[in-house]
């Protein structure tokens, strides 16, 4: 038991200390517009908030749990889109934090007819930190005891204490968004300057910084037909997401369905080397508020762990205030035409 658990020990280590850092990726990720890509600032008429809860394989206590939060509004006399966002992420039972805030700008052209694309901007600072106390060393486990003494006091460990045990960083990012009244695409670079989050004075070239993240994602909106002459109108979104961070990446494809108050979707998530998992989505909308539940079935080797990781649970709120009726009446006098009713 205690080799097993030094075993993971070792692991989290590596990838606190040596490893390079990955992002939390939404399985939601029409509910975390401005996560996905910053060009999705201000792609609505009115204002628009979003809150985002993931909690990753829940099995292991605490394992990864990631909370979100964003604001955006379109200034249409500046084409333009402003939008702030916030995030915290928390691994190993809130042994290893990240903080994170930035400020998003993006500005939209027309390229003819109903077309047109947004440049992206994203600047902000992040954080991250480790609870060094509450980490175990191999030089603190014994065979029979584990990282006590018989009497239950801990052992103490030899390992260096590294002098700092956060790091606050400047992180920047950029995305291209091109779309019509049907389709839409684009791609996002986070972490452009590559910052350097290591607690250990490594040499450089053996740390680079946090790899840069690469987001390639598109899709396309059919409508269904109008059930009454009041409600909105059912459509399909089927869409496709590849995502890639240095040596590891995934592909999710699947649809959205919306059909007046209700919504839901399903993904397949597949990683470079494996199936991962499943995605089920269900949801309801009122008024300007959209509330959204998934859940990611594993079907990787990892459900097949004995006491397995536990599927991942995601909740997501969105408040449009687009949807209200005075706002509705304008944006149908202004014509206002896309196809991003999954993201709203």
């Amino acid at each position: 038991m205690w080799r097993k658990l030094y075993l993971t020990v070792t692991v989290i280590i590596a990838v606190l200390f040596f490893a390079q850092a990955q992002d939390p990726v939404f399985s939601q990720f029409y509910a975390a517009p401005l996560q996905l890509n910053p060009a999705f600032a201000g792609t609505t008429l009115a204002p628009r908030l979003t809150f985002n809860h993931r909690n990753q394989y829940p099995n292991w206590p605490n394992a990864y749990i990631t909370y979100a939060a964003s604001f955006e509004q379109e200034i249409a006399a500046l084409n333009s889109g402003f939008g702030i966002q916030v995030m915290t992420d928390a691994a190993g039972d809130g042994i290893f934090k990240t903080h994170q805030v930035a400020g998003i700008y993006s500005y939209k052209v027309q390229l003819g007819g109903k077309t047109n694309v947004r440049i992206g901007l994203e600047a902000g600072m992040y954080q991250v930190r480790v609870d060094w106390d509450r980490l175990i060393f191999e030089d603190q486990l014994d065979p029979l005891t584990g990282p006590v003494d018989p009497a239950g006091n801990p052992f103490l460990s030899e390992e260096n204490r590294p002098a700092a045990l956060n790091s606050t960083l400047f992180d920047a990012s950029a995305g291209v968004l091109f779309y019509n009244d049907k389709v839409y695409g684009g791609i996002s670079l986070k972490h452009l300057n590559r910052p350097n989050e290591s607690f250990l004075q490594l040499n450089e070239n053996l740390f680079s910084g946090r790899p840069l993240r690469v987001t390639i994602h598109g899709g396309a909106e059919f409508d269904l037909g109008r059930h009454n002459k009041r409600g909105a109108a059912a459509f399909i979104s089927p869409n496709v997401m590849l995502v890639k961070q240095g040596d590891t990446g995934q592909i999710n494809a699947g649809a959205y369905i919306g059909a007046g108050a209700l919504f839901g979707g399903v993904w397949f998530r597949h990683n470079f080397t494996l199936a991962d998992a499943g995605v089920f989505m269900v949801g309801v909308r009122e008024g300007v508020f959209r509330l959204g539940y998934s859940y990611d079935m594993t079907v990787s080797a990892l459900a097949a762990v004995p006491g397995g990781t536990g599927n991942t649970h995601e909740i997501s709120l969105i408040i449009n205030l687009e949807d209200s009726n005075a706002l509705a009446r304008k944006m149908k006098a202004a014509r206002w035409n896309n196809c991003f009713k999954m993201f709203q």
